[in-house]
């Protein structure tokens, strides 16, 4: 890895997920036709793209039977634990309506409602993520949603991953259909005919996907347009230099443009964080990936004291932080911008993609500055409550017309001078 003054920080963010113009006319072109054309556009993509003919989409139950089949016991009860840590840690971020009283009978507060419909996008490929099926699917329990639906690209036979159907049935999704890509998402955002549309679409996926969601925004919301996986390590003489090697690559894997940095102080530990990455990659099965990711995004600052390596994580905002010093836990006052904060050596960062409770689904390319990880609060909407008493309304008619009127807005005004006036001549 690289080794270099902090003078010398290169901002995490990256702006692939822009895509290129050919990229975006596709996925313009594909959407379109899914919106005009419904299933049979869906399954020509389905056949172009996943190189599989499907005469039905959805997922039937004995699809999920067969899957408990094939999927190990003690796999199914890691799941099922990680599930119920991520339905407990999101309970707790539940918030209820709520209403007040004033001195003069006017009554005001918020009705928090969840939404009707979510679709979950579940990525294929290589690899299997039901991970990412519980991270989208419990805090949309939680908050109350009643339709789940899960979408996920099939396998030249077809199917979808056998773990990824268990972690969907554990997490109590009742709609799977198996599409993929920006025609999938085209789907979930304007239905066809098997699938009726949603008012959410949440989960990751490739370029592709990323500007398809963007696409479709605003005709439904979104989670959040997210970019290649980030870690930044905060670090100092106490930390295990195998240990911080280790987790700078645990993201590293994931994807060539994944960006791992290491922030510290120490020389010493710097230079030997270096050599544990190279010594690790070594036997990696990954490592062609890993090793791409470290040589173009990697990189190990120095700073001249911890002061300024605090200041380096919350200029680079990353989507994960690790502090790993002494008194870790008090320096998490300092810290301002990242998506999650792991403290201490046992709070290595798969805990939380995987089991601790907190949801991965996480800011990337600096947006941590402004958002935070997917939550309850992403699948409920909030309702302003008004109920105005008399007294009130008597009482401020005439300044909520003077304000009208200064906007120019002159049947405003008239709306509220209207009821005072047909009271007092009820008066008379």
């Amino acid at each position: 890895m690289k080794i270099q003054k902090v003078t010398d920080l290169v901002s995490l963010k990256r702006s692939i997920e822009a895509g290129t113009s050919e990229q975006q006319m596709v996925v313009k072109e594909i959407i379109a036709d899914v919106r005009a054309r419904g299933n049979e556009a869906l399954r020509e993509y389905t056949e172009k793209f996943d190189r599989i003919r499907l005469d039905n989409f959805s997922v039937a139950e004995t699809d999920i039977e067969e899957a408990y089949r094939q999927v190990d016991d003690d796999l199914v009860a890691v799941i099922r634990e990680a599930a119920e840590n991520i339905r407990k840690y999101h309970e707790k971020q539940l918030r209820p309506s709520w209403m007040t009283t004033e001195e003069n009978g006017t009554i005001l507060g918020q009705k928090i409602t969840p939404l009707d419909s979510v679709g979950v996008y579940v990525p294929g490929g290589t690899a299997a993520y039901p991970s990412s099926v519980l991270m989208n699917v419990v805090p949309a329990k939680v908050a109350g949603v009643e339709r789940i639906v899960m979408v996920s690209p099939p396998d030249e036979n077809g199917k979808l991953p056998a773990a990824v159907l268990v972690a969907a049935k554990e997490a109590g999704v009742k709609e799977i259909y198996k599409a993929g890509g920006a025609q999938a998402i085209a789907a979930l955002a304007y239905g066809t005919q098997t699938i009726q549309p949603v008012d959410k679409i949440t989960g990751p996926g490739n370029i592709f996907v990323a500007l398809a969601k963007r696409e479709v925004y605003g005709d439904v919301d979104i989670d959040m347009i997210a970019g290649p996986s980030e870690i930044a390590v905060l670090a100092d003489d106490s930390a295990r230099a195998d240990e911080v090697a280790a987790d700078l690559l645990s993201q590293a894997e994931h994807d060539p443009r994944a960006c791992s940095v290491l922030v510290t102080p120490s020389e010493q530990l710097a230079e030997q964080v270096a050599a544990e990455v190279e010594k690790q990659l070594a036997t990696l099965p990954r490592r062609e990936i890993a090793a791409r990711s470290i040589a173009d995004y990697g990189a190990i600052y120095i700073t001249t004291d911890m002061e300024e390596a605090v200041a380096a994580v919350n200029q680079l905002a990353p989507e994960h932080l690790e502090i790993q010093c002494e008194n870790a836990i008090g320096m998490l006052g300092k810290i301002r911008h990242a998506g999650a904060i792991f403290i201490g050596r046992y709070s290595s960062e798969p805990v939380g993609d995987y089991f601790a409770g907190p949801n991965h689904v996480l800011p990337t390319n600096g947006t941590a500055r402004f958002s935070s990880p997917l939550n309850v609060d992403d699948f409920q909407k909030k309702s302003s409550v008004i109920i105005y008493s008399e007294t009130a309304l008597k009482t401020n008619a005439s300044k909520i017309a003077t304000f009208a009127r200064n906007e120019g807005l002159e049947a405003h005004a008239r709306a509220v001078e209207i009821r005072v006036k047909n009271d007092n001549e009820n008066d008379l």
